[in-house]
């Protein structure tokens, strides 16, 4: 789950990175009386979940609290790559010198976190690391092993930094590695990390990607800083939708039905096996299905959690059929997913028959299951029938 810029900030200021002051405003008001709290030219950032703000006007520079509330106002109008802001961010305005990049992420071929580093902050590190690689500095980080500020040190080097810029820099970075491996972070950003022309190092723009299955182990991190239980975050905002998706995986302890995200199709999927649930998507797509959600259900749920995340799929307009799909499954019962899944069909005002385009989970309780399926004139198949055929005939019955 991605944080906003300010809840990042926020995160970094718990560990002394340094920052410049401001606040959140909700309003183009309350933009002025920070902007007048500060009394120094100001730089108000809207507060959205992508990146390309300054491009699309999401920033911009004031310098009286009047210019900063006339500023503030256009950019809570703006939407952003489609997102609405959810505020304002009014800090003080620095006389940036130089500018700096520093993240952590993780490098899936070496199983690694990866510290990157480079003296070409304020663009796109993708664009420095294929035009100017000798600017691009990498060390991959031990997670068995203490970390120690002598790897950001190794970084901060390799691009040439020396001398009081590389000591003042080492600490700054060697805490950002810190936060990343301390609250399980997918991405730990900063960019720019500026130099003022006084010589100070300031955090100019933060991002932070937090690893959802961690979110329960940092429930009081998020709390505190006032990320809600039901915002599953990622390049965006939750819609209503996957709100109400959280909140039903929420409401049981048995088994998963989460995971959801929404779409723009006509069919719903109900669909698991961790890797299995992604591979049968791209099936449905290849197929030339359009799917209207993506969901994860498994680990043996319980009718009611089926049932809800059922009904919640065909509550969704322009739903017409659903897919409830996943690999042969020794840990969740199928006959209990197909009381589920039938009872949410009923409940939802729709015949099982026609609404059920294919139900393909083999496994425990699988004969049972395929009972219940025959009594309602759901068309079923076992293992025999690979899950890219069975999407294959879930689309083909959309089609007919």
């Amino acid at each position: 789950m991605r944080f906003y810029e300010y809840e990042a900030k926020a995160l970094f200021a718990r560990h002394g990175t340094p920052l410049l002051k401001g606040r959140v405003a909700r309003s183009a008001t309350e933009a002025a009386e920070i902007a007048r709290d500060l009394a120094v030219p100001v730089v108000l950032k809207s507060q959205v979940l992508t990146g390309g703000r300054m491009k699309a006007g999401g920033v911009k520079f004031a310098d009286t609290p009047a210019e900063a509330e006339a500023a503030a106002r256009a950019i809570l109008a703006l939407e952003i790559k489609g997102q609405k802001p959810r505020g304002v961010l009014v800090e003080e305005r620095a006389p940036v010198a130089s500018e700096y990049f520093a993240a952590v992420t993780w490098d899936g071929r070496r199983k690694l976190p990866v510290l990157v580093f480079s003296d070409m902050g304020g663009i796109d590190i993708e664009q420095v690391a294929e035009q100017h690689p000798e600017h691009v500095g990498q060390v991959h980080v031990s997670t068995l092993l203490p970390f120690t500020p002598y790897k950001a040190k190794e970084a901060i080097a390799a691009v040439g930094v020396s001398g009081e810029d590389l000591n003042r820099l080492t600490p700054i970075v060697a805490t950002l590695v810190e936060i990343f491996l301390r609250y399980d972070l997918t991405l730990a950003e900063i960019n720019p990390l500026g130099k003022t022309r006084d010589g100070r190092f300031l955090v100019l723009d933060g991002h932070v990607d937090l690893e959802g299955d961690a979110r329960d182990k940092h429930a009081t991190l998020l709390q505190e800083l006032g990320i809600g239980k039901e915002e599953t975050r990622e390049a965006r905002p939750p819609t209503a939708f996957e709100v109400k998706g959280a909140q039903i995986d929420a409401s049981d302890h048995r088994g998963v039905a989460g995971n959801v995200r929404e779409f723009d199709g006509d069919l719903g999927l109900v669909i698991g096996a961790g890797g299995g649930s992604l591979t049968l998507f791209d099936a449905i797509r290849r197929h030339g299905g359009r799917p209207a959600n993506y969901c994860e259900i498994g680990g043996n749920p319980s009718v009611r959690k089926a049932c809800e995340l059922t009904k919640l799929i065909l509550s969704k307009p322009g739903v017409k059929k659903i897919a409830v799909m996943m690999n042969v499954v020794s840990n969740t019962r199928v006959d209990i997913v197909a009381r589920g899944v039938i009872k949410g069909c009923v409940e939802a005002g729709r015949n099982p028959a026609e609404t059920i385009a294919i139900f393909r989970i083999p496994g425990a309780w699988e004969d049972d299951g395929f009972t219940i399926l025959r009594k309602y004139g759901v068309e079923y198949c076992d293992r025999t029938v690979s899950m890219y055929e069975a999407a294959g005939r879930a689309v083909g019955k959309m089609k007919a």
